[in-house]
């Protein structure tokens, strides 16, 4: 039951969020089932990314690094760039295609989003007696086993499915990360794939708001981000 219990506090995937403060059915709003599907994209939009940009909270997370089905946790690069406006973005989509076209390497901070994060949980557990085999290590469905490793293992699934899709259109999670309780809403759209990682209740208005994408999603996510951002506007 504690174990039970730790892990409810760390991760839960299929929750309530946010979102559901919006829509009666956020888990249906986003299908291509769905009438007034590109108004519920739109506003969904507006709410979780344009209102942080316009206040000074939103910051773009672009991910790369994985290809051709690898998954290893130090092969995941990232860089992140705040956003305070939609000229922000296009200059980072400039950015990365201009690093494409001359092949050049794409931005990045250095370090993997994964790896260094991994080894501290890793050694946390074992600072506390616990033995972390080479297997538990290599195999991310297995992290669980240590304090920590639930919340890695929801964000690494997270960011595999930005990387090589995912057939439901929306997902919800909550997980406490490093920096404490967060939602992650997971979009798999026709227009775009992308999580955005939200601070819960009324810290959404004071806390940063991060947008994770893959490279390859910056341009197309393009042109329904800035339709989204004169919605409520008169």
């Amino acid at each position: 039951m504690i174990e039970r219990d730790r892990s409810e506090r760390e991760a839960r995937e299929h929750v309530q969020g946010r979102l559901h403060e919006i829509f009666a059915e956020p888990y249906q709003a986003f299908s291509n089932d769905c009438i007034e599907r590109l108004l519920h994209i739109h506003i969904m939009l507006h709410v979780l990314v344009v209102r942080p940009m316009n206040r000074g909270h939103l910051v773009l997370r672009v991910i790369h690094g994985w290809e051709n089905g690898g998954f290893a946790p130090e092969d995941l690069q990232y860089i992140d760039y705040p956003l305070n406006s939609f000229v922000d973005y296009q200059q980072i989509c400039e950015t990365f295609e201009t690093a494409r076209n001359n092949q050049e390497p794409l931005p990045t901070l250095g370090n993997s989003l994964l790896l260094e994060p991994l080894n501290a949980a890793i050694a946390r557990a074992e600072a506390n007696g616990r033995q972390i085999d080479d297997e538990t290590r290599a195999t991310p469905a297995r992290w669980a086993d240590f304090p920590g490793g639930l919340s890695l293992y929801t964000l690494f699934k997270v960011y595999n499915r930005l990387v090589y899709g995912e057939d439901d259109a929306y997902r919800s999670s909550q997980l406490t990360a490093d920096d404490g309780y967060r939602e992650i809403h997971e979009f798999h759209l026709e227009e775009g794939e992308f999580a955005i990682v939200i601070p819960p209740g009324p810290q959404h208005q004071t806390e940063n708001t991060l947008m994770v994408m893959h490279e390859s999603e910056l341009s197309p996510f393009a042109s329904i981000f800035e339709l989204s951002i004169p919605l409520f506007e008169c």
